[in-house]
């Protein structure tokens, strides 16, 4: 402890301005990586119902990412983005104004830390998925896991937390480029589709769906289908939003963090998602549902379901095989920041230790298959990291848009508005219906803060000068007769 502050926040430094770049350079680039990973537009098309998220058309669809997009971006980014921007200091730190110096250790750190391990559970199994495509079957995975790729699934996710503790150096240095693929990916099939985006019918779509798979649900209403993208996609974005003060460390002004988030979160979720729906419609509209069926007679729903029918067996592996590629510094850099998140808040614990297992919990998510049902993640992740994300922002706002510094202890209206917001973001995997939980969890933590912070229950700020990591003495009081 230094002067009453737990060491980890003594210890801390604001990144210089020497060390900050442009937004397109740092931010926009790195957060557009992450929507251009496969499995985001692998599962943007993908609501289980007939006809998916096509069942009413194109534009649905469309005008339900541009309203996620908008969410993201000015909801759950541009605040944190701002607060990185201003402190200069990193997520664990700026989180412990809202969740407190002790309570800093849990929330947001050592929780973004627990969930890197299901994202790389996630990027384990579809990786996994994209390789047995390319060496056994184009249907490798549609039914049950071979042993063959459970084998993968454990060399993936062991190389990948290895390399994420020990030689992230050299995967960052080729990480920059390897997003080209996946986006080529996308451009190459919407050019192959398009011609057939014409002779698309949602109808006929809708009909086809339930022929091919007659258990699949009623098609969504016009509602249904914003619904199901918004939690996608909200779900999906959580952590990185909460991650936007990390980022915000790197930009140089406010028109950085602005410029950043709207290039590479609003852009970059509207171009991706977008051009993976107009490719499944363009796909079924220009080939029918003979071309676009799986091997197995699985009904194909995604872009990344159609590519052998589009591009042929032989270009397909090749692809899958690249695909695969571009995903693994995603999987490298997810246990790279877990092991950061347990050396700042478990520095006692080797992190070969802590990162070890939690990669074991991640292949066993991968091969179980728990991974492959992509909403139920993401409404966990934006069940934990949504009310982060308001609660963090109302505090900024409560206090001036400035950053109040670490309070003392576990901080009551934090943890409420967590707690809160958690158990309505959860509803969904409880069995209980709320459609767009994501969004209302992170509303919940936001209006609980507000509501608890008015009320009092804000522990004692702790200010600390960064630069020294020295609490400064308090000003005295001053008495006005």
């Amino acid at each position: 402890m230094s002067n009453g502050l737990p060491d980890y926040i003594a210890a801390a430094r604001p990144n210089p301005p020497d060390n900050r770049a442009p937004w397109y350079k740092n931010t926009a680039p790195a957060y557009a990586g992450i929507f251009l990973w496969f499995v985001f537009w692998l599962g943007a098309t993908q609501a289980p119902n007939a006809g998916g998220v096509l069942s009413h058309g194109i534009w649905a669809p469309i005008v339900s990412l541009l309203l996620a997009a908008l969410l993201c971006h000015t909801f759950y980014y541009v605040i944190l983005g701002i607060m990185g921007q201003k402190t200069g200091l990193p997520l664990y730190i700026v989180g412990t104004s809202t969740f407190g110096a002790t309570g800093g250790f849990i929330m947001p750190g050592f929780l973004m830390g627990v969930l890197q391990f299901g994202w790389l559970g996630v990027n384990t199994y579809f990786s996994s998925d994209a390789l047995s495509k390319a060496i056994f079957s184009s249907d490798a995975l549609s039914k049950t896991i071979p042993v063959n790729a459970k084998i993968i699934m454990v060399v993936w996710g062991a190389a990948a937390a290895f390399v994420g503790l020990k030689g992230i150096q050299y995967v960052a240095r080729v990480a920059t480029y390897l997003p080209l693929i996946p986006l080529i990916t996308l451009i190459v099939l919407f050019l192959a589709t398009v011609g057939g985006l014409g002779s698309f019918d949602a109808s006929e779509f809708v009909a086809l769906h339930k022929t091919a798979v007659p258990t699949a649900p009623t098609a969504l209403s016009s509602f249904g289908v914003v619904a199901f993208i918004v939690t996608y996609v909200v779900g999906f974005f959580a952590t990185a939003g909460a991650a936007g003060v990390d980022f915000g460390t790197n930009s140089r002004d406010e028109r950085d963090v602005h410029m950043g988030g709207f290039v590479g979160i609003a852009v970059a979720i509207i171009v991706t998602a977008g051009l993976a729906t107009l490719i499944l419609a363009g796909a079924y509209g220009k080939a029918g549902i003979a071309a676009v069926t799986t091997e197995e007679g699985k009904m194909a729903m995604s872009a990344y379901d159609v590519i052998p029918a589009v591009l042929g067996t032989g270009l397909s592996k090749v692809v899958y095989l690249l695909l695969a590629i571009a995903a693994f510094p995603a999987a490298c850099f997810s246990a790279f920041v877990a092991a950061n998140s347990f050396k700042a808040t478990l520095p006692k614990v080797n992190p070969f230790v802590s990162v070890g297992i939690g990669a074991v919990a991640a292949i066993i998510i991968a091969v179980m298959g728990w991974a492959a049902d992509l909403t139920m993640v993401f409404n966990i992740i934006g069940a934990s990291f949504g009310p982060i994300c308001g609660a963090m922002a109302v505090d900024y706002m409560l206090n001036k848009c400035r950053w109040a510094g670490p309070r003392k202890g576990f901080n009551p209206a934090g943890w409420l508005a967590w707690g809160f917001g958690f158990v309505i973001g959860i509803m969904p995997n409880l069995g209980i219906p709320l459609p767009m939980a994501p969004v209302w969890a992170m509303v919940a933590g936001a209006v609980v803060y507000w509501i608890a912070a008015k009320a009092g229950m804000e522990s004692e700020p702790m200010p600390f000068s960064p630069e020294t990591g020295e609490v400064p003495p308090r000003a005295p009081e001053v008495q006005v007769d």
